[in-house]
């Protein structure tokens, strides 16, 4: 029993750290991410301009052999829109093309916004990452295109291609993009289109990218991508921002790896970002930089005689630390991925091999699993997996299917009732209703056990010498009143697992974000109440950050100091003042703990545990009630519960006057 104590307070102090962690008190106040992403035009390159090798440029650099050298030639700088930012639009999202490397400058969301309760903007998803000062990292861009032959690169992610006029069908919007390499006679070798499509109601875009070989002689090119790039951070708490890859077996399950922001930081080279698959049967189906809620997806799209694709061969986180701070910390850090698809050779010119497209999809919304569960498509290629789970201390095979059922609970309660914060009240007391038989059982042996303590002190001290005999006694005591040790722990047990299955659904749900529970508090459950906003303060010594008073774990506070004066006296706390003294401490530091653990945590959360915390003290004074009653039952000739009597009281039957 001593060692199952300590493994259960054990579980909870570490799920107390993590808790603390993550509440964000330690983190310095992050910059918006506007102001490390969203930067002017880069290098002009004019119409006909011819754009030289740069050895400055990332990745193997292949030098350039004696007898052929190379230059690209595109247009001026342009900028596109496809999409719109209305969702009366039918657009999911706006993109912003640059001709700069035919990259995604910008991808704004259309049905989200960023959370400003000042002046809230339609959500920036994607955007550019400033590198030096005149210089930038953009979603999709092309980056070297290598020779191989002729041991040459070009870094077209540098490159001002040529930009056509957006082409508008029936239902999509397309803009394509072209840049031509040419020899050192200016004859054109390699024609590179590159096209992106939006489609209404669709979360996904589609983007081709098409190498035509124009030489009459064989040419062996290879091309690197960036992924998408410049994600934000969306958490007012812990940094969620992750990159990850998707894969499939050879019996069709769908499972991921991922790395976070910290472990891209902290690697110390691109062999710790890979994203590689765990078992030699997995294929790769996807990469995606993720935060808290969204996710961007970049798939490739497998030749028309393969089921995988087998021309993407490596992806890689990447870390970005604009500013080059020693602790990376001061806001302006992101994530995002880097491509490299296979060699390939190109026929010459009129030949039927003298053309290799890449096709790409790439998915821009939330992580939403019931948005998942409906499309085909998404469910085909996994997408759920972009979904994270924060399953401290309790294994993911159990925390997943507890947190995606407690989330379809809540969104088919949210149906008839429509207000997020009701449902997680209601939820509470569903929980508490089918908890409490357990929860009963459990006040009720503590309070068997708190009364046997004088006689379980006896047999201590009569059994001091012989350990093995003190607890034969002790269990035969217990066994003989009806009292378990155990059950006084059972429901820290289990509902251990509920506790941070629901605290990772309504912390990582969709649903939550800018929802409102009263209009005048309380407006947005992913985020603190926030009652009163000043100005952020400092508190001495422990460095914390306070920007607004939050009322919700306060009263949270004043729910657990109910708690713990209705809760039942351990069993050692009437005869070892010692024991006696750790209740008393207990009773002041939890109240004081789980505010100041929870006090930046979402509105939604805290919402649940005051919710749950006040239910808990209604249930514990109704349980008290039914042991003073059951003692008064007791005291007027009824006997107590035995292992004999099954565990229930019965009356004591009279004599018969003559036996039969």
């Amino acid at each position: 029993m001593k060692n199952l104590l300590i493994v259960v307070v054990l579980v909870f102090v570490i799920f107390c750290g993590w808790m603390i962690a993550d509440t964000g008190l330690f983190e310095k106040p992050q910059r918006s991410a506007k102001s490390c992403v969203l930067l002017q035009q880069t290098t002009t390159v004019n119409q006909g301009q011819q754009f030289m090798p740069d050895a400055t440029q990332q990745g193997e650099y292949l030098e350039a052999a004696d007898s052929e050298e190379f230059s690209a030639v595109g247009g001026p700088d342009k900028t596109v829109t496809l999409g719109s930012v209305d969702p009366k639009s039918g657009y999911k999202f706006q993109l912003q093309l640059i001709s700069t490397g035919a990259a995604i400058r910008q991808a704004i969301l259309s049905e989200f916004d960023d959370r400003d309760y000042k002046n809230p903007k339609p959500l920036v998803l994607l955007s550019p990452v400033a590198i030096g000062s005149n210089r930038q990292i953009l979603s999709l861009a092309n980056g070297q295109l290598a020779f191989v032959q002729q041991k040459q690169q070009l870094p077209l992610d540098r490159l001002s291609w040529e930009s056509f006029p957006v082409e508008t069908g029936y239902s999509s919007q397309t803009a394509r993009f072209e840049a031509t390499i040419v020899d050192s006679a200016d004859k054109p070798v390699i024609k590179l289109t590159k096209t992106y499509t939006v489609i209404p109601d669709s979360y996904m875009l589609e983007c081709d990218l098409q190498v035509e070989n124009l030489s009459e002689i064989e040419q062996n090119v290879r091309l690197n991508l960036t992924g998408p790039v410049g994600i934000g951070r969306e958490g007012f708490r812990a940094d969620m921002r992750k990159v990850v890859a998707g894969f499939k077996d050879s019996q069709g399950k769908i499972s991921s790896t991922r790395l976070d922001k910290k472990k891209l930081a902290k690697a110390k080279s691109s062999e710790y970002r890979e994203l590689r698959a765990r078992k030699a049967d997995e294929h790769f189906l996807w990469a995606a930089t993720v935060n808290k809620y969204f996710a961007a997806v970049i798939v490739p799209l497998p030749d028309a005689d393969k089921k995988y694709c087998d021309w993407l061969t490596n992806r890689t986180g990447v870390f970005y630390n604009p500013d080059r701070d020693d602790k990376a910390d001061s806001g302006d850090e992101t994530i995002g991925l880097g491509l490299k698809l296979a060699s390939t050779t190109l026929g010459p010119v009129g030949e039927p091999n003298n053309i290799k497209t890449y096709g790409f999809e790439l998915y821009l919304g939330p992580k939403d699993k019931s948005l998942f569960d409906k499309n085909e498509r998404y469910q085909e290629l996994g997408f759920v997996e972009t979904i994270d789970f924060l399953a401290c201390c309790c294994p993911a095979s159990i925390i997943n299917p507890l947190a995606f059922g407690i989330l379809v609970l809540m969104k088919w309660m949210y149906g008839f009732i429509g207000n997020y914060g009701v449902v997680i009240i209601i939820l509470v007391f569903l929980m508490r209703l089918v908890m409490h038989p357990v929860t009963r059982k459990s006040q009720v042996s503590m309070s068997k056990m708190s009364k046997l303590a004088p006689k379980a002190e006896e047999i201590k001290k009569k059994y001091s010498d012989n350990k093995t005999e003190m607890n034969k006694q002790l269990m035969a005591l217990y066994r003989e009143q009806g009292a378990s040790p155990i059950m006084g722990m059972l429901p820290m047990m289990v509902q251990m697992p509920i506790w941070i299955a629901l605290w990772s659904a309504v912390y990582t749900s969709i649903d939550l974000r800018g929802a409102a529970f009263l209009p005048f508090w309380i407006t947005d459950l992913s985020a603190p109440d926030a009652l009163v906003r000043f100005s952020a303060l400092t508190v001495p010594v422990l460095g914390w950050k306070i920007e607004s008073l939050n009322l919700l774990p306060i009263l949270m506070g004043v729910a657990f100091f109910l708690q713990q004066k209705l809760m039942p006296s351990q069993a050692q706390a009437s005869t070892n003042p010692q024991v006696a003294q750790q209740q008393k401490i207990m009773m002041i530091m939890l109240p004081l703990l789980f505010p100041l653990m929870l006090y930046k945590a979402p509105s939604g959360v805290n919402l649940y545990i005051m919710a749950s915390t006040f239910a808990g003290v209604f249930e514990q004074y109704v349980i008290r009630k039914h042991i003073q009653q059951k003692e008064e039952e007791e005291s007027k000739g009824l006997v107590a519960a035995t292992s004999k009597t099954g565990g229930k009281i019965k009356k004591k039957k009279p004599k018969p006057f003559f036996k039969i």
